[in-house]
């Protein structure tokens, strides 16, 4: 049999529809909406629709054997269905569609001659055809354009139809098939489409389905060994479901989001850059302005408030001169510490006292206090003083004590005339015991600050 009406008129579509694919890419309509994520989920997508079409049936297939009447009459066919998009490029659909179906034999048989059988006409009643089919979008992935707004798409299924053939014998009246009843049928739909996006809701839907049923009762008349079959060219428009800012699954195009994705990340981290680039300016300019030192006295222009010093002049922390020393210099003999210098301070130790848990000097101190401070000016000599607690108390208590304790000897020395850029004063707390602490003579012993002369 010759191509049929609408095997070429399907053709004939898809080879018209074909520039307008390239041109539908290229352009984005304004107020489109954004894609959704990906690695998410569905759930930044609609992925339901409905879907209402209408077109032609005809007993008839372009590939799986001949029909059992040589001449097919195109009618009148509607349907319906639900689609669920479970991927970019994978939905499940499940279609409806009733009608008609006619043929006859009123065309010769190839050899040029009229057949010769005994059924001469049908019709049959589509009632209904359901079937739930997988439809793959092919290419979902566009790596040549952001937007995909046409698209080409393959389903195939399995399901059930319910007809009714009247057939008219040769020189006889039409009759029904089957006159109790209607005739349910395993069916195949294996079918191809165009799809055009007209808007995020609607979307233009052209196909071309073919159904190989599972036997030969479609046409009420068993000739050949082929099983019957049929066919559905249509045109219809399919409604997305869902929010109205949601786009829809089936024209996202992963390559696209991911593109925005990377894109957006690099402009979130040129942003981010650019700010810590700035960020970093300010911090050198400020670091720069604290260290700079344009007269070299080693304390920089932010704090100095005598700019301009000569070179090598020494300052003070301020920038400024410091005070020349005008005291003539004296050359003092270095004096030898006798054994009457040593007992001087032993004396003051012994004598030493301080009031309870205090750094406060006992008066009866003061004599022996007074003649160190008397060997300290006449000499030269240096001193050095420790104190030590014993361990009633805390560490850190013994430890402040103690330092409080020699620096109160050291106050007193100075109060006498004590050069105090001679004396150093250190607290140990309880950390270096001369006599055990379990005995009260012990710990009185502990409580002490040693002289040391040098």
């Amino acid at each position: 049999m010759k191509t049929t009406f609408i095997f070429r008129a399907t053709c004939i579509i898809l080879a018209l529809a074909a520039p307008l694919i390239t041109l539908a890419q290229t352009n984005t309509p304004a107020g489109s909406t954004t894609s959704g994520g990906i690695f998410n989920g569905t759930k930044d997508y609609k992925t339901f629709s409905i879907g209402v079409n209408g077109g032609l049936l005809a007993p008839v297939s372009p590939t799986g054997g001949s029909n059992d009447f040589t001449k097919w009459k195109a009618s009148a066919g509607y349907g319906a269905y639900v689609k669920w998009q479970i991927l970019h490029a994978l939905g499940i659909r499940a279609d409806y569609i009733g009608g008609k179906l006619k043929g006859d034999n009123t065309k010769e048989l190839g050899n040029g001659k009229m057949p010769n059988r005994p059924i001469e006409s049908f019709e049959t009643s589509l009632k209904w055809s359901a079937a739930l089919s997988a439809v793959v979008n092919v290419a979902t992935i566009n790596w040549l354009y952001k937007q995909n707004f046409v698209q080409i798409y393959v389903s195939a299924g399995g399901g059930l139809a319910g007809y009714s053939p009247k057939i008219t014998p040769a020189n006889g009246t039409e009759k029904e098939y089957k006159p109790n009843g209607s005739i349910k049928e395993l069916i195949i739909p294996v079918g191809a489409g165009l799809k055009f996006k007209l808007s995020d809701m609607v979307n233009l839907d052209l196909g071309y389905t073919i159904h190989f049923l599972d036997g030969d009762n479609l046409d009420g008349f068993n000739y050949g060994p082929n099983h019957d079959k049929y066919s559905y060219g249509y045109a219809g428009l399919e409604f997305s479901l869902g929010p109205t800012h949601k786009p829809q699954l089936t024209w996202n195009n992963p390559a696209k989001v991911m593109y925005d994705d990377l894109a957006a990340q690099k402009a979130a981290l040129q942003t981010e850059l650019e700010s810590s680039r700035s960020a970093n300016a300010r911090l050198s300019a400020d670091v720069d302005k604290l260290l700079k030192d344009s007269d070299g006295d080693g304390v920089s222009d932010f704090f100095d408030k005598c700019p301009g010093t000569a070179q090598g002049t020494k300052v003070d922390g301020g920038g400024c001169d410091l005070p020349k020393d005008t005291t003539p210099r004296v050359t003092k003999v270095v004096q030898q510490i006798t054994e009457d210098d040593r007992r001087l301070v032993r004396e003051a130790i012994q004598n030493l006292e301080f009031e309870t848990g205090k750094a406060s000097i006992k008066p009866r101190s003061y004599p022996s206090l007074d003649r160190v401070a008397e060997l300290l000016n006449t000499k030269g000599f240096s001193l050095k003083l420790a104190g030590h607690t014993d361990n009633v108390g805390t560490d850190a208590k013994n430890m402040v004590l103690s330092k409080d304790r020699a620096e109160s000897v050291k106050q007193y020395l100075v109060s006498k005339g004590a050069n105090p850029s001679r004396i150093e004063a250190t607290g140990y707390g309880e950390t270096q015991p001369i006599a055990s602490n379990k005995t009260a003579a012990g710990r009185q012993k502990n409580r002490r600050v040693e002289f040391t002369l040098y």
